[in-house]
């Protein structure tokens, strides 16, 4: 199993309790809803990969794929 590290975060009221109902009806906690959001907008921006740290593209790097 990934280390986990936890952290204070900060939020509005109403924005809690809208992703509260959605991790309710997803059948997810709290925590796992968040993580998988934010998990889904860094792919979707290509800010985040499955691959492990130290073994993916460095920062800055370009793809040279044709």
């Amino acid at each position: 199993m990934t280390e986990r590290r936890a952290f204070l975060l900060r939020i509005d009221p109403a924005v809690l309790e809208a992703v509260q109902r959605w991790a309710d009806d997803d059948l997810r906690s709290l925590n796992g809803q968040i993580e998988f959001l934010l998990r889904r907008v860094l792919q979707q921006e290509q800010r985040y990969s499955e691959t492990p740290r130290g073994r993916g593209r460095s920062r800055g790097a370009k793809d040279v794929s044709p």
